[in-house]
């Protein structure tokens, strides 16, 4: 049996259109009558939006808007009627109300409250005629301190009024990602301005730029004077520990804290610096404090020895730094300065200290002052880095060694998602399988292995009383054999195998028990494809049973020194798109606009036919040509050298034509394809699909028969630069774009290995997205709400003060956009590497100012119990999970039995640390991992 049922038409209701009323009150309480009609009838809330052709969201804002009149209407009546002598039951018979109803409608705080939306509407009102351009997104409302319904409410008001809104997509500096961001902005102001001044879009909790700083934050640069240092030249044994610099212990603005060793960067008298490794060394000259060292002959200039700080207070040194505070001399006299300190070194602003304190903000600046030591890296840094081994480097070895390694880590991630599986709680299983989806398509593309056992990554000091066959090394057992295999890497030749002797004092004076670095001899370094010691860093791997292969070094390689064999001439081609001027020394740039620096295209291509001919098998005299010109590529941009001459002399267009299948064409294997750029036109994620039940429309984001990833090509074009409408695309990777990763393979054995464990990830990634569709959503239970009704409240607390982020997030982002943009107009020759390292300083500096912070959820184990048994709901949880680190959440919900040191063995290995021992013979000695040993003595 049929039937029909009429419930309107979009805004309508019955002949006449909602709203077409004499009074604003009888128009809304028109449309609350209808809704409340239909409502009454047996429609759902969505069916009732639909009907009246809007939202869910629009019909709840309009009907607040229609309460909110409607009130505001009945209030000055009864307030005039009132004013007239009326007695509240007189006023509710004129009107119709009962008495009570009278009452609530002349109470103003009631009044007041029922005013919000209207408040509100003034407030962002007022921000405007301020600000211009206002950031009304998601968490706003837990700053403003009323309900998203209410704020949304307010927004609507001013719709209504011409008011715009507006949603700009902002680049995520950290990610890449698109951050959505809705505006609201005056009356008449189209996208288009809104795009161009994304910049000027402010948040109703504003951030200041502070004048007195720069760009990104950094003060500026203190410097050591010249008298100070001592150079010691390649006559002096300079060379051997070239990058090297030595540092008086119990010096202020020199000193490394509780740090061994650190790679920094220090000014010299206001004009250059130094840069290397930094460590404490004894008996050093009186009135030297630091000692350099350098490969340069005496009688250098010290505008070549040292390098010049760069014209630009954001990056004097050209690369990301922490600058760190010390208390002045002054400053130990006056009370409070370790508070000041601790203050500084916190974050905190000079005049935020000072206000604290109640001081001035001079006598702040007086107590403590920027050392003069900058750190890039410092003990325990490198400790964190990756623990995986490249396809760069792995495929230079055996398929068999490859297949093991590669295939380790797919029982990893095999395991890890049998268990995502098998959770009950289907947000926390849904949030896992994305992340764990991810993983596997991220690591379709890298190719990164799994670490051999005990690998590490290390960097490497000078220690030339060591034998060249010899390294120290603490986390490694005495009289080992280890490989050091160190990135770019050329080939096995470059692999040196090396003795572990830990019994080496001069090695203990200086980096006794060093978390995370080894000495090596100076000649070992020559063989890391000419390494030095200002930060340059190894894989170190245990090679007991000979699975890493090496070579000796190639006779073409040895001695050859890029500066020497390719030096630049006058009216030559630099790299960078410039001429080079012999006169000055100088690279001239004419009237042309650079855009950007190809040197880490070059550097990329070159890698990449180095990878690709030795996997086809290239003869060694081959690799050297082809290693050689990496070389000098890699020096071109800095001493500019004559790299066209290089790639002549080195016959690369015809190593590429042999290798690569022509003398222009690029990567040629799985390997160095995998992670290459592939454009494809423009596309948003998801699919539209139309229900043939329904006709309603929604978007699907997962193939739920495949588990693959859907898109839906826009369209879009855009006019190039010559006036020609082109067709607009997105970046995405060659393997990403392939179905079956043998489809990049030239046909190697080594290429099979590395195609199936992609096309086995790629499987996983699919088969996790399968399960996250069918996961259906959490069932709520209010019994288990109300039994763990403080640890809900709890959690909810928390999930508001990281709510309260989100606009400040924003800003962040909005003004570290800013910042690049700024940073990239003023050098357009900026590099990838190079505009990496600003990105990260501009939002790590933006986040300062606007005072974002990405505040972490931490899940007590009773809130977990209350997530388990479902007293949140599925929403709730949701954004809790996303304001929850995922490497916790992994922990909770797949646990696994972790080693714990006992209080008594962290003692006892205290005590062997004391007496001498090294990490390793700790660790051996209590049944432990070396990590775990570097851990509990930190």
């Amino acid at each position: 049996m049929s039937f029909i049922r009429h419930y309107g038409t979009p805004r309508r209701s019955g002949r006449y259109p909602w709203g077409s009323g004499k009074s604003p009150e009888q128009r809304n309480r028109s449309f609350l009558g209808y809704v409340e009609k239909l409502k009454k009838e047996g429609l759902s809330e969505i069916e009732i939006a639909e009907g009246l052709g809007m939202s869910t969201t629009q019909l709840r804002t309009r009907k607040s808007i229609a309460k909110s009149e409607i009130r505001s209407a009945l209030s000055s009546q009864a307030q005039k009627l009132k004013e007239k002598g009326m007695s509240n039951v007189a006023i509710g018979q004129r009107m119709g109300l009962n008495e009570s109803s009278v009452r609530s409608l002349l109470d103003p705080s009631l009044q007041a409250r029922s005013d919000i939306a209207v408040t509100t509407a003034s407030m962002l009102k007022k921000q405007i005629a301020e600000k211009g351009l206002l950031d009304v997104g998601g968490g706003v409302e837990n700053h403003i301190g009323i309900s998203k319904t209410k704020l949304n409410t307010a927004v609507s008001l001013l719709k209504e009024e011409g008011y715009t809104i507006n949603y700009v997509q902002v680049q995520q500096l950290g990610t890449g990602k698109m951050t959505s961001i809705k505006v609201l902005a005056p009356p008449g102001v189209k996208y288009t301005e809104i795009y161009k001044n994304q910049s000027n879009i402010k948040t109703i909790t504003d951030w200041t730029e502070d004048g007195g700083r720069s760009f990104l934050g950094l003060e500026p640069v203190e410097s050591v004077s010249r008298s100070r240092v001592q150079v010691k030249y390649r006559e002096d044994g300079g060379a051997d520990k070239d990058g090297l610099i030595e540092l008086r212990r119990g010096i202020d603005d020199i000193s490394l804290g509780n740090a061994k060793y650190a790679q920094v960067r220090i000014g010299v008298d206001g004009k250059s610096y130094m840069k290397g490794m930094a460590t404490y060394s004894d008996g050093l000259p009186k009135g030297v404090d630091i000692i350099y060292n350098t490969n340069k002959k005496k009688g250098t200039p010290d505008d070549l020895v040292f390098k010049p700080l760069e014209d630009d207070p954001d990056n004097p040194f050209g690369s990301l730094v922490r600058q760190k505070h010390h208390i002045t001399e002054a400053g130990k006299k006056i009370p409070n300065s370790n508070k000041m300190l601790e203050m500084k070194q916190a974050g905190q602003e000079y005049k935020d200290i000072a206000k604290t304190l109640g001081v001035d903000e001079a006598v702040v600046r007086k107590a403590i002052k920027v050392k003069a030591l900058n750190i890039v890296n410092e003990e325990g840094d490198w400790n964190t880095w990756s623990r995986t081994i490249s396809s760069q480097v792995l495929s230079k070895q055996s398929p068999a060694l490859a297949k093991k390694q590669l295939g380790i880590d797919k029982k990893i991630r095999e395991d890890e998602l049998d268990e995502i599986m098998a959770l009950t709680n289907p947000v926390v299983k849904k949030a896992l399988l994305k992340t764990f989806s991810d993983e596997a398509d991220s690591a379709a593309v890298h190719l990164k292995a799994a670490a051999l056992p005990r690998q590490a990554t290390k960097v490497i000091l000078p220690i030339p009383s060591l034998r060249e066959n010899e390294i120290y090394a603490p986390s490694f057992k005495d009289g080992e054999s280890v490989v050091l295999i160190r990135h770019p890497h050329g080939g096995i030749f470059e692999i040196p195998e090396v003795r572990v002797n830990n019994r080496n004092q001069v090695a203990k004076d200086i980096m006794f028990n060093a978390k995370d670095a080894i000495g090596i001899h100076p000649s070992v370094a020559a063989k890391l494809s000419g390494a030095d010691f200002d930060g340059d860093s190894v894989l170190v791997i245990p090679n007991k049973d000979k699975l890493i292969r090496t070579a000796p070094t190639l006779k073409a390689l040895k001695d050859f020194d890029t500066k020497l064999a390719y030096p630049p001439h006058d009216g030559m081609p630099t790299i960078d798109g410039g001429i080079y001027n012999a006169t000055t020394g100088k690279v001239d740039y004419g009237n042309k606009k650079p855009n950007g620096s190809p040197k880490q295209m070059r550097m990329g291509d070159v890698s990449n036919l180095i990878t690709d001919m030795t996997i086809k098998g290239a003869t060694a005299d081959e690799i050297a040509r082809a290693v050689k010109h990496s070389m000098v590529v890699i020096d071109s941009e800095k001493h500019h050298l004559n790299y066209r001459q290089s790639a002549i002399d080195n016959g690369i267009a015809g190593l590429k034509k042999k290798y690569q299948g022509g003398e222009r064409a690029g990567a040629s294997t799985l390997i160095s394809k995998a992670s290459s750029e592939e454009r494809v036109p423009f596309r948003e994620e998801g699919k539209k699909i139309t229900d043939p039940i329904t006709g309603k429309t929604r978007r699907v984001f997962i193939d739920p028969a495949t588990g693959k990833k859907l898109f839906e090509q826009t369209g879009e074009t855009f006019v190039n630069a010559k006036g020609k409408v082109v067709s607009k695309t997105t970046v995405s990777t060659k393997m990403a774009e392939k179905e079956d990763a043998f489809e990049l393979s030239s046909g190697t054995k080594i290429e099979s290995v590395y195609a199936e464990y992609a096309n086995d990830v790629k499987a996983l990634a699919n088969k996790a997205r399968r399960e996250l569709v069918r996961t259906p959503n959490l069932v709520y239970s209010p019994t288990a709400k109300e039994t763990y009704a403080p640890e809900v409240a709890r959690l909810k607390a928390a999930l508001g003060v990281a709510n309260r982020n989100r606009p400040l997030e924003r800003q962040a982002q909005l003004l570290a956009n800013k910042i690049v943009k700024a940073k990239k107009d003023a050098n357009p020759r900026m590099d990838a590497g190079d505009l990496k390292k600003i990105k990260g300083q501009a939002l790590e500096e933006a986040r300062l100012r606007t005072k974002a912070k990405k505040i972490k959820i931490e899940i007590s184990d009773r809130e977990w119990e209350a997530i388990q048994l479902g007293a949140v709901s599925n929403n709730t949880l949701s954004q809790i999970i996303a304001n929850t680190d995922i490497n916790d959440l992994r922990t909770r919900a797949t646990p696994r039995t972790a080693y714990k040191m006992t209080d008594a063995k962290i003692q006892k290995a205290k005590n062997l640390a004391s007496n001498g021992y090294t990490i390793s013979e700790i660790a051996s000695a209590l049944g432990v991992s070396s990590t775990t040993i570097q851990d509990t003595l930190k």
